[in-house]
């Protein structure tokens, strides 16, 4: 890909460009956790955005994206917004970066990535992630600390692109570390590095290929659910901000005072957050089959408790329990999107191939796979 890269902006630009690279993340365990004050628990993965960049001398810039086939050029003030989407995203970078008082001078880029899109790996934090971490190396000689970076590349979600984003892809992107998952508490945004390591086992992404068009409005609801179970536990608790500060026993003591509903969803969250803070611990003891329990029990809460799995994703789990798999859930918002499988390495080639079969025997359309290693975020190549 670099090379692809390199070729097109040397027909474009000529010599002189620098090659930086940011990666899509995967999530291990901790969903819908963050809104909920709770950690997340995500890894930078070895696919992402390379882009090549050279200052132009000018107050333009000139854009070019491999995988759209397409050129934007816009200027680096406000009303200079361009019209193609994936444009929005670099100009975004640099609106936010000015923003905090940081230099952006004209420059030209080419780009690609290998983040398979709509899988919920983040290739849009990969993409703000690279040119952020890019232009700060750039114009600003690195002034710019990386959870600023992270921020900046939320803040273009938010301010550019429509999309009322939490932090955790920016922040896998930016902090990523090779063969290290990274622990992050998204209410104080303390976080701590866990080895990843899991000789014997691979990662493997299964993609149904599903997008429920209900996804939305029903994360809203859960959200709401959330926030209703919480402040009527701050009542008993003055020191509630958010589900993630309660213990189990209070959820318990409120379950008259609140809906069935709003009592299943804040009975999910609460467990979760302890989930996270288990699998850090068997991790630190190289225990993956522990890992593996975890995820199940994850998809389960997502499924029957906070009900935002769909059949395709309940068949791929119930599938990789069947089929000895180490571990299995639903990965990112829900509704559709992946699996992530932690697989024993003499049980891939025929869960992968069974998996296909089966699905695309039960469903009518193929699944995607994609394999992941843990890697580094955002860097000069």
């Amino acid at each position: 890909m670099r090379e692809r890269i390199h070729d097109k902006f040397a027909s474009c630009f000529g010599e002189g460009g620098v090659c930086y690279a940011a990666a899509g993340r995967i999530n291990l365990i901790g969903e819908h956790t963050d809104y909920n004050g709770g950690y997340v628990f995500p890894g930078a993965i070895d696919k992402g955005i390379v882009a090549e960049l050279k200052p132009n001398g000018t107050d333009k810039v000139r854009l070019f994206s491999i995988d759209y086939d397409a050129e934007s050029i816009f200027g680096l003030e406000e009303k200079d917004k361009p019209a193609e989407p994936w444009a929005c995203y670099v100009f975004g970078v640099c609106r936010e970066i000015i923003k905090r008082g940081g230099k952006v001078a004209g420059f030209d880029a080419v780009f690609a990535g290998d983040v398979p899109l709509g899988a919920g790996l983040s290739s849009s934090a990969a993409l703000e992630s690279c040119f952020a971490f890019a232009l700060n190396d750039m114009f600003n000689a690195g002034g710019i600390d990386k959870f600023e970076l992270a921020r900046i590349g939320q803040s273009t979600e938010h301010n550019y692109c429509g999309v009322k984003c939490g932090i955790m892809d920016q922040f896998a992107s930016c902090f990523g570390s090779k063969g290290q998952l990274i622990r992050l508490n998204c209410k104080t945004l303390e976080y701590q590095y866990f080895p990843f390591n899991p000789e014997g086992y691979r990662l493997v992404l299964l993609d149904t290929c599903v997008k429920h068009t209900l996804a939305d409005s029903a994360y809203n609801k859960r959200r709401e659910s959330c926030e209703r179970a919480a402040a009527v536990i701050r009542e008993n608790h003055p020191e509630v901000e958010f589900l993630s500060d309660c213990k189990r026993v209070w959820l318990d003591e409120v379950r008259g005072r609140i809906s069935e509903e709003d009592f299943i969803r804040a009975e999910y969250v609460i467990g979760e957050v302890q989930r996270v803070l288990d699998v850090c611990d068997a991790l630190e003891r190289g225990d993956y089959e522990t890992v593996g329990e975890m995820m199940y029990q994850t998809h389960f809460g997502l499924s029957r408790l906070y009900e935002v799995s769909c059949p395709e994703l309940d068949f791929l789990a119930r599938l990789a329990r069947k089929m000895d798999v180490t571990g299995s859930r639903v990965m990112g918002g829900g509704f559709g999107g992946c699996t992530i499988n932690l697989v024993k390495d003499e049980l891939y080639d025929a869960f992968v191939k069974t998996a296909s079969e089966k699905y695309l025997a039960e469903f009518g359309h193929a699944l995607k796979v994609y394999d992941v290693v843990i890697s580094d975020g955002a860097r000069k190549l």
